[in-house]
């Protein structure tokens, strides 16, 4: 990538030094240093995705960060990203960050590929089972993030409308010793689901078995569109027996919803508790500017949004007003290059005012942050004074606040 400046832009940001360095933008975390350092000792920190609550048997986890394979304990967490594999005779039960359930039945190999919990649009649950069973007690993303709640199957895809449901992947081996037929089963104990396989599409409702077959050896291609369609069983198949936690697990799923609820509310309620905007943009504003003081340009561009937008409006010598935008790399090199020969640096901030971006939606995401501030040093061993006016929209990303859009103008 070209990271060359023109000698006018990189000139205009070196005059406005103050000013272009504090368009960059910081992160603070929320998170304590013992939290740190427990996440610093699991794989993916940050992608939580589950909690054991029951565990009979070896039931091992691995794929993590660290690419090790672990045995599952009770209390241990799951990350997106995980494979979980149960061999015969081992089961367990995982509470997921949402307050829904999933039971891991013996023989069953799956993968949480998607997670996120986070009461926002982008809130997903796509977990991939490449064989066995899973019994899925939806939580509160079953009803905020209908559309992004499914299970992935070798033949088919499993949507659910707020459910407590039992997806099977039958082997051709179990198949054959069962007297049933491979493929992709989904028995739903409450509530619904829906079975997709292309553009067709089948509603399960509870007390009913949706099936699709194993697209076998021996099938005509044009065959497939018809034998491949989702569709009703007219009975239980024998394979379904309940797992030894089952009896819990009924209770559990007679009050998910509201418990799920309660839960997404005190998640609610947190948020907006700790949405202190002004308190969020000083701390930030003073992390940021300890990091200019120390001359850490590589400290200041990391905190940055890959994907911000970021402008400086700075005088130019005739009085009028140049406007420079930028992108990440040529950020890097430009501060860098106008940080050298800096000295005798002194900032005041005059004012700050911070606001959420959407107050009525009752989270604290994102925030916009207005600050005057008044600069001083020598650049180049020249004398400078000038006063801007700084605004960012501030985004929470993995426990981090990062400016994902910044301006500055000068005065």
């Amino acid at each position: 990538m070209n990271l060359s400046l023109s000698r006018a832009r990189l000139g205009a940001i070196k005059f406005g030094i103050g000013i272009f360095c504090i368009l960059v933008g910081g992160s603070l975390p929320i998170q304590s240093a013992a939290a740190a350092e427990t996440a610093a000792a699991n794989p993916d920190p940050g992608k939580r995705f589950a909690t054991v609550l029951r565990v009979r048997g070896e039931v091992v986890a691995s794929g993590g960060s660290n690419g090790a394979q672990r045995t599952l304990r009770e209390g241990d967490t799951i990350y997106v990203g995980e494979r979980v594999r149960a061999p015969a005779l081992a089961e367990a039960v995982l509470k997921t960050e949402d307050a829904g359930f999933l039971a891991i039945r013996p023989d069953t190999d799956f993968v949480a590929e998607r997670f996120a919990a986070e009461d926002k649009p982008t809130d997903n649950f796509t977990v991939r089972l490449f064989t066995g069973s899973l019994r899925v007690v939806s939580g509160w993303l079953g009803r905020t993030a209908r559309g992004g709640h499914k299970v992935v199957t070798p033949t088919a895809t499993i949507g659910i409308r707020g459910t407590d449901h039992e997806p099977y992947v039958l082997s051709a081996e179990l198949a054959a010793s069962t007297s049933n037929r491979e493929g992709t089963y989904d028995k739903v104990n409450r509530g619904g689901t829906t079975m997709e396989v292309g553009e067709n599409k089948l509603d399960i409702d509870a007390g009913r078995v949706g099936f699709v077959r194993a697209a076998g050896k021996g099938f005509k291609e044009r065959a497939l569109i018809t034998i491949l369609l989702p569709v009703l069983l007219d009975k239980v198949p024998n394979f379904y027996v309940p797992g030894e936690f089952d009896v819990e697990l009924d209770r559990l799923s007679q009050t998910a919803d509201e418990d799920s609820q309660r839960q997404l509310e005190q998640k609610r309620k947190a948020s907006v508790a700790a949405c202190v905007p002004n308190a969020i943009a000083k701390a930030w504003l003073k992390q940021l500017d300890g990091a200019i003081v120390r001359r850490d340009a590589t400290a200041i561009v990391a905190k940055f949004a890959a994907d911000a937008t970021v402008r400086a409006n700075v005088k130019d010598k005739d009085g009028g007003m140049t406007s420079v935008d930028i992108g990440r790399d040529e950020l890097a090199q430009s501060t860098v290059a106008a940080m050298k020969g800096l000295t005798h640096y002194k900032q005041r901030r005059v004012t700050t005012e911070a606001a959420p971006v959407d107050p009525a939606a009752g989270t604290c995401q994102r925030i916009t942050v207005k600050s005057v501030v008044i600069e001083q040093g020598r650049q180049s061993g020249k004398p400078y004074r000038f006063e801007s006016v700084e605004k960012y929209v501030l985004e929470l990303r993995a426990g981090k606040w990062l400016a994902v859009k910044a301006e500055t103008t000068q005065k």
